[in-house]
């Protein structure tokens, strides 16, 4: 049940003057949490470290390979450009550039040895006095992902390193420290095919080298033993074309070796991204067309180098070379041709993240099944001349094939060196695509923190917090509130009572306020209230017995007796106090009297009538005091004589006002209601639970419709409705500075 009323409770709060008075009835937490977000907003604003804030811009670009390759297949329009930025980040971001980084940083601080400029470095003290201890390299890389930040500038190929530290040097240090050694590592990466081939033609120039010397030593003891032997002129010749055949062949075999390696490298990360393609592209290069293309260029080319080798020249041999020259070309744009046919396939239908992949495979498999047809064409050549070398006399074979793998040799060799010098520069002109556009600078003020923002965001959060707060203590606060809540319950509603200042602290002078202070919003409520009884009963011509209750006790039951009685007396009604609260009586302390005696001690005998009936200080206003408390209140109140009381006080007085016990708690209330002419259930704002009104209602509503209707109590009109605060306010001030006189009780 709770929870329902807590529900619709909560939803009677729907428009904005609805919303403005919650937070009015709860201003005070309200601003008690804002100023405490403020204070710890302060205090940590006050607190807080600067932190200081350098950037170092860099711009990434495509790597385009070395200056001296020439593209066998036409470029593309690049559609991968956020994705290789993406991965570019995701370098920078990495543990092996932050390990270099961290490595350089420690270094650095070594060599300048001043402490104040850094700060990442040091492992944290709870000692001020302790020595600052550099952390490992592997402490600070790891703490370096927390300080330094790597953002893609959004539709351009900028991205900017920004690395932060309590020291500014050291925050310009790291970021320009983050931009070098990702370009290092990123030329590397560049030149990584490069430097293999490198590597390896710089391997087999050393072992040309030492063949060539062991052939030459070879060579010269052989003639050493034998003696100096010449051989004739034509052995000669036979012996420089082999070689230069021989050379050219072991050369193309080198050559092939590296084309096996870099195709061996290119399929491998192509079998991971796609190995449909790599066996079509295998397919594709083997292809009897293309293989019988490669073939004849080979043997054509063969034929020309035998032309080139002939010791004659003629105009028939120029003929020939530029004959077959035609040959080779036409042969080479049918080749072209028919490559270019297979390239717009496999691009075309290849997803973008591995065209470039794609193209290198497809371009080292055309190269290497070319280098094999020429190899092999060479390798026929050079059988023949080894087939021509063995029909020499015998006794010039030996030094025949020894010179012949001399010149051989000392060709390889020249070629090799040549090969690793191209290879050298080709390595050294592959250009890196990371340019430090911005180098970090040192900041001269602290980035943060923003204290005046952390102020602002405290405070704003703290309102925030706090009219939560009162939203949720709305929702789950069950108690009366406003006067809507009441008639939200269709409810009868008397009048509202602001909450009297002063009586919370204990001053029983404000508790008799409409003869103490007659001008205040109290005592006109009051008088609204006067007015509302007396015309609540239509069917009745007057209302003389009014009995005032509570649904539990401190809801202001007592002090709504006296002030009402008090606003009839003063109206020129003779009204008396009836203190019927058998419980707890409490009216003969308002007027200051002792409890004795009371109208029960006249039920008993001991008191007269006019005896219980005393005097207040204001005309026309009388009460009679509860007397000796008996052990059965709910009797005495039930009793025929308390019915013949009630009857003679209303020969006697214009109004009986009777002061009862809680209704919820025991049943003397209820008792009293079945013969008092109208009753007046008092609530507190705040204080009364809803289910406890409702209870209550029900209850006297039960028998007989004597329930006149709900009187709301402690109602804070500044708070919560200031509009009936400015309407009593009006009515209730004194006019011409004036001032009305107190009246002595």
């Amino acid at each position: 049940m709770n929870t329902s009323n807590n529900n619709s409770h909560y939803q009677e709060y729907h428009t904005l003057k609805d919303y403005w008075n919650l937070i009015q009835l709860n201003l005070f937490p309200i601003i008690l949490i804002a100023l405490t977000g403020l204070a710890v907003a302060i205090i940590y604003a006050i607190s807080s470290p600067n932190i200081y804030k350098s950037t170092t811009v860099i711009k990434l670009a495509k790597p385009q390979g070395n200056i001296l390759d020439a593209p066998l297949v036409p470029e593309f329009q690049d559609f991968g450009s956020d994705r290789f930025i993406a991965n570019e980040i995701e370098i920078l971001k990495s543990y092996q550039l932050r390990e270099k980084v961290a490595n350089t940083l420690i270094d650095s601080f070594k060599v300048s040895k001043k402490n104040k400029n850094f700060f990442l470095i040091f492992e944290e003290s709870d000692k001020p006095t302790a020595k600052e201890k550099i952390r490992s390299i592997n402490s600070v890389a790891s703490s370096l992902s927390g300080y330094v930040s790597i953002d893609q500038k959004r539709g351009l190929d900028i991205v900017e390193i920004s690395a932060e530290s309590q020291s500014p040097t050291e925050a310009a240090i790291i970021s320009n420290l983050y931009a070098e050694a990702y370009k290092e590592i990123n030329l590397t990466y560049n030149r990584q095919q490069l430097t293999a081939i490198k590597d390896f033609l710089a391997e087999q120039r050393e072992e040309k080298l030492s063949e060539l010397a062991n052939v030459e030593e070879t060579l010269l003891n052989f003639q050493e033993q034998r003696g100096i032997v010449q051989l004739p002129s034509q052995t000669t010749v036979l012996i420089q074309q082999a070689s230069e055949f021989e050379a050219k062949m072991k050369s193309t075999q080198i050559d092939m070796t590296i084309a096996e390696k870099n195709l061996k490298q290119y399929k491998d990360e192509l079998d991971k991204q796609d190995p449909e393609i790599k066996d079509y592209i295998e397919s594709f290069a083997t292809e009897p067309y293309i293989k019988n293309l490669q073939t004849q260029i080979a043997d054509l080319q063969t034929q020309k180098d035998r032309a080139l080798s002939s010791a004659s020249a003629s105009q028939k041999k120029n003929e020939i070379i530029k004959e077959i020259d035609r040959r080779i070309n036409d042969l080479k744009e049918k080749l072209n041709s028919q490559l270019s046919v297979y390239r717009a396939g496999i691009l075309s239908s290849s997803p973008e993240e591995i065209k470039n992949t794609t193209k290198k495979v497809l371009e080292e498999e055309v190269k290497y099944q070319s280098l094999l047809a020429s190899y092999k064409k060479l390798n026929e050549i050079v059988q023949d001349y080894d087939n021509r070398l063995n029909k020499l006399p015998t006794s010039t074979i030996d030094l025949a094939r020894l010179q012949r793998e001399q010149s051989a040799y000392e060709k390889l060799y020249s070629q090799v060196e040549e090969k690793y010098q191209q290879a050298l520069i080709n390595e050294q002109s592959v250009p890196s695509n990371v340019f430090i556009i911005d180098s970090g600078r040192v900041p001269t003020s602290p980035s943060k923190p923003n204290r005046l923002l952390i102020v602002i965001v405290g405070l704003v959060l703290g309102f925030g917090i706090g009219i939560t707060f009162a939203f949720v203590r709305n929702h789950f606060d069950n108690t009366v509130k406003t006067p809507e809540d009441i008639q939200n319950k269709n409810i009868n509603i008397l009048a509202w009572i602001p909450k009297i200042e002063g009586l919370d602290t204990g001053n029983k002078d404000f508790e008799f306020i409409v003869a103490k202070k007659p001008d205040a919003s109290a005592s006109e409520a009051y008088r609204a209230l006067r007015t509302r009884i007396k015309f609540s009963k239509i069917d009745k011509e007057f209302l003389k017995t009014l009995l005032v209750t509570s649904p539990t006790s401190q809801e202001g039951k007592t002090t709504t007796s006296v002030n009402l009685a008090g606003s009839m007396a003063l109206a020129n009604f003779k009204t008396v106090i009836l203190d019927a609260d058998l419980r707890k009586p409490r009216v003969h302390s308002i007027f200051g009297h002792k409890r004795f005696p009371g109208f029960t001690d006249y039920f008993f005998g001991q008191s007269t009538y006019e005896e219980v009936i005393r005097k207040t200080g204001i005309g026309n206003l009388y009460y009679i005091s509860a007397g000796t408390i008996p052990p059965n209140p709910s009797e005495i109140l039930g009793s025929s004589q308390m019915e013949g009381f009630l009857e003679k006080l209303k020969n006697d007085f214009d109004y009986i006002i009777i002061d009862s016990p809680p209704l919820i708690p025991v049943t003397d209330s209820e008792i009293i209601a079945q013969i008092a002419d109208g009753t007046i259930l008092v609530v507190s704002s705040n204080n009364t639970e809803m289910d406890l009104l409702e209870k209550s209602v029900e209850i006297l509503n039960r028998d007989k419709t004597t329930f006149l209707g709900v009187l709301l109590n402690n109602f804070s009109y500044r708070s919560g409705y200031s509009s009936y605060y400015k309407y009593y306010y009006y009515y209730s001030r004194p006019t011409n500075g004036s001032k009305k006189s107190k009246i002595k009780v």
